[in-house]
């Protein structure tokens, strides 16, 4: 009885000791990195965190990946904010906002970031810019508010045609996903992950790499994968990252939007997805295989297709200096309506 003691007492210990490392992280983060935006109300009682750059207009308004934050945008949003009034924002289950109270689709996100513009006081035109699964959120922006919409850039939007239920086989990689984010929000209710992340981006990493060690060819494989892409965004951010990436709600969150692809595609396919008399531009990166003729006519009736030769998946960290140039022709496009997009 005595040996069980001694061995339950200390991890009980151990346990609690986390917990209380968490919430004191967590609080301290809030007060320290959540102050540079403000939180908009929406109509469900859900709370948008919102960072609003520049002036004038079209407000350019950004849309980050499916497990992505405002922090994408950073390097971008402070350049194209010297031209134009800007805004990005943290969807539901991610970053500083509420929760999700609806599936994660396209539909739903759009909706609430209409409100969210509406309840912040942002009026239109807008250009509707959005990377990777924020690009099928844009779409569907311009869809259901055409009147609100100046543009539409999209950097290497999400293809619907590549996912389930349209393309079964990738099943796996969104069960892998769920699975993995589901392990992920324990870890982190007790201070682990905060000591990983932290560690990795604000630290030397030893404690992140022996951490991705000890979970195997996955866990290093993740680690590479997070090192690369964070990489390249500027360094005076990767604390946010990590505070971020140190909540248990981010993992909630991501499994969230992971779950609801499937629902996410057939929402795509079942409405009328043409973007009709709004100008479209689609950055698609140098090693993927281009959008066809057939893929574009299927997202707008007015779009142009532009290679980002030096860029995979994340071009806007790629290649800045194109996005921008993008965007500036765009909103130069909604000032002087002159000549269509193409």
């Amino acid at each position: 009885m005595h040996f069980v003691f001694w061995i339950v007492a200390p991890l009980i210990t151990l346990i609690a000791v986390g917990f209380l490392y968490q919430w004191i992280g967590a609080h301290r983060d809030r007060l320290r990195f959540a102050k540079s935006g403000r939180w908009v109300k929406i109509g469900d009682g859900s709370r948008l965190y919102m960072l609003e750059k520049g002036s004038g207009g079209p407000t350019v308004i950004f849309e980050a990946g499916i497990a992505a934050t405002n922090l994408n945008w950073c390097h971008i949003q402070e350049v194209v904010s010297g031209f134009t009034g800007t805004a990005s924002y943290d969807r539901c289950g991610l970053g500083w906002s509420s929760p999700s109270k609806t599936a994660r689709t396209p539909g739903n996100i759009a909706k609430e970031l209409h409100e969210a513009l509406k309840r912040a006081g942002i009026k239109p035109p807008y250009v509707m810019v959005g990377h990777s699964f924020g690009g099928l959120v844009m779409r569907r922006f311009a869809l259901l508010f055409p009147e609100d919409v100046a543009g539409v850039v999209l950097v290497d939007p999400m293809r619907p045609e590549e996912w389930p239920p349209l393309a079964p086989e990738k099943q796996k990689e969104i069960d892998r996903g769920t699975k993995l984010s589901s392990f992920a929000v324990p870890i982190a209710r007790v201070g682990l992950a905060r000591l990983a992340v932290t560690s990795l981006l604000c630290r030397s990493g030893k404690i992140s790499g022996q951490l991705a060690g000890a979970a195997g060819n996955g866990g290093r494989h993740v680690l590479a994968r997070v090192s690369e892409e964070v990489g390249k965004m500027p360094r005076e951010v990767w604390p946010v990252v990590a505070a971020h990436w140190s909540r248990p709600g981010y993992y909630v969150g991501m499994r969230s939007h992971v779950q609801a692809v499937p629902d996410s595609v057939r929402e795509m396919q079942d409405a009328d997805p043409i973007i009709r008399e709004i100008p479209v531009l689609v950055l698609t990166p140098g090693k993927s295989t281009p959008l066809s003729p057939e893929r574009l006519s299927s997202i707008a009736d007015n779009v142009e297709q532009v290679i980002a030769h030096e860029s995979a998946h994340w071009i806007h960290l790629d290649e800045p200096d194109l996005v921008v140039d993008s965007i500036r022709a765009m909103v130069a496009a909604a000032v002087e309506p002159v000549a269509a997009v193409g």
